[in-house]
């Protein structure tokens, strides 16, 4: 006879920690996240439901399988993924576990999550970081992003960390943290607050560095022209 665990009645959602790269989709009208392992291939919103990566019918998260979200409880180890070379770019996440869960030592496996913050690392020249931009890779439909500093933008594809939680929407907050410089946090769509000063200076920080790259490409441009 197989034991089984007491059911859990929380009086409240339990809270998870996570890592996950940032997307953006084609067309620039939606953006959410994709796992660094199982999953990974399968986008997700900021609310929403985990599906079968085997293509099983079953709910999610199935005691004979792996499917469903994952996330530990200690914030500390989802920060000690972030050490290793695939996953430096990752953001760290904040999550709302909702509907069925399975309690393992260390995490959740679950059926539903909300994303509440993400949280970006400094952009790889080590300067804070004002934007994601992309990563020179992605999903079908999908730019991953990484995290960048106002300097490094120039004319890639991008998005303010303001931009990225409006498109991301349901009250998602992006916060940008490590590196040289303040951390500047991210507008929060649910609040129906208009953007600060700290986020206006940032998408004005981001507004100036493309700038100065299309100007530099037409001087460019301008030279090339006037060669005989």
């Amino acid at each position: 006879m197989r034991l089984r665990l007491p059911a859990e009645r929380p009086t409240e959602p339990p809270t998870g920690y996570k890592i996950a790269h940032p997307v953006l989709s084609q067309d620039g009208t939606r953006a959410g996240f994709t796992g660094v392992s199982l999953g990974g291939a399968l986008p997700y919103g900021v609310l929403d439901d985990a599906s079968c990566v085997y293509g099983r019918r079953h709910r999610p998260p199935a005691r004979l399988c792996d499917c469903g979200f994952h996330c530990v409880h200690d914030q500390a180890a989802a920060e000690a993924m972030l050490c290793t070379a695939e996953h430096r770019t990752a953001l760290l996440l904040e999550i709302t576990v909702l509907g069925a869960y399975i309690r393992f030592e260390r995490g959740f496996r679950y059926a539903r999550q909300r994303v509440r913050t993400a949280t970006a690392g400094p952009c790889a020249c080590g300067a804070g970081a004002v934007a994601l931009a992309d990563a020179g890779w992605g999903r079908p439909g999908w730019l991953a992003l990484v995290p960048v500093c106002a300097g490094c933008v120039r004319g890639r594809t991008s998005v303010s960390l303001a931009g990225f939680a409006r498109l991301a929407g349901d009250g998602l907050k992006v916060v940008a943290r490590g590196g040289v410089g303040t951390a500047l946090p991210a507008l929060d769509p649910a609040s129906g607050a208009e953007l600060g000063v700290p986020e206006l200076v940032a998408e004005a920080a981001l507004l100036q560095a493309r700038l100065d790259w299309f100007q530099t490409q037409l001087a460019r441009l301008g030279e090339q022209g006037g060669t005989p």
